[in-house]
């Protein structure tokens, strides 16, 4: 069976070292898991990375530390990517004071993902989101296949 290919966007790594919210922590680490045994096809953007750059440094190394350890792979914020965010704002999928969301949703549709991954209910793993970046998708030209959930929605026995 065909890995999923998933993209992460930095809400995803943040909550593998949440204590503050257990559950939430505790399915992230179980997604993980399947990531360490080759479950899932990961990557992020320089987005997410330039997100990290502002966290604090210890909390800063352990997220790169975590990118590095399951070797998540890296897709590249292209000239195409800007422009479809950018129609993701335009067509007010996404406000845009949440410009970095919608160039998370650009950059996993641009490059065939099956998955966005987030905990971000609001803009990013949101049915009614998902609804409209589909639509737009095909408005486009692009597939409109991408699915945009939490990590519960991929976890699970299969």
């Amino acid at each position: 069976m065909k890995r999923l290919v998933i993209y992460l966007d930095t809400s995803v790594l943040n909550f593998l070292f949440a204590d503050d919210a257990p559950e939430k922590r505790d399915v992230t680490l179980e997604f993980f898991e399947g990531v360490r045994y080759g479950k899932y096809e990961v990557y992020i953007s320089d987005i997410v990375v330039d997100e990290i750059a502002k966290a604090e440094p210890a909390k800063r190394e352990m997220l790169l530390k975590t990118i590095k350890d399951y070797e998540i792979g890296f897709l590249e914020v292209t000239d195409e990517v800007v422009a479809l965010a950018s129609r993701i704002i335009q067509a007010g999928v996404v406000p845009s004071a949440k410009s970095q969301d919608a160039l998370h949703i650009a950059v996993a549709v641009c490059n065939g993902a099956d998955v966005l991954l987030s905990w971000n209910f609001k803009h990013l793993a949101n049915i009614n989101k998902e609804r409209l970046v589909r639509a737009l998708c095909l408005m486009e030209g692009y597939s409109d296949k991408i699915e945009m959930r939490d990590p519960m929605g991929v976890i699970g026995d299969e």
